[in-house]
């Protein structure tokens, strides 16, 4: 009993400052999470394209709709995010960016990189059609 007295107490939420690479550390996890749901709707629309007509009309209505284009535009952000995010630990794996004022740049990096990508990426979309 008197050892486990001294023994030091793991450290609490109270004790770590979330720090942004933190942040981004769960929305890695959670971007990974979305692109599965969104894969479930690329599943869904080739499976009505391939299917018949009325299938792939009401897939359409779906995925033209307002909510639908949110959707869509939340997938395309998990996407670009989630990739920003990997080459962000490519770079840490290769050991460069470690320090404190190059880990903050690539963490604001992923965070931009993915809402712009995105953007330009629907910008690019509506002018072709």
């Amino acid at each position: 009993m008197a050892n486990e007295a001294r023994r030091p107490l793991s450290p609490h939420l109270q004790v770590y400052r979330l720090t942004l690479t933190m942040f981004l550390s769960g929305v890695h996890r959670v971007t990974g999470m979305a692109l599965y749901l969104g894969t479930l709707l690329l599943a869904w629309w080739l499976i009505a394209a391939a299917s018949d007509a009325k299938s792939f009309e009401t897939v359409s209505w779906v995925l033209t709709s307002i909510i639908g284009r949110l959707i869509l535009f939340g997938f395309t952000c998990a996407l670009f995010t989630h990739m920003m995010g990997g080459i962000r630990h490519f770079i840490w794996d290769s050991g460069r960016g470690m320090e404190h004022p190059q880990r903050e740049y690539l963490a604001q990096m992923t965070i931009w990189g993915g809402l712009i990508l995105s953007v330009v990426v629907w910008i690019i979309a509506y002018a072709v059609r």
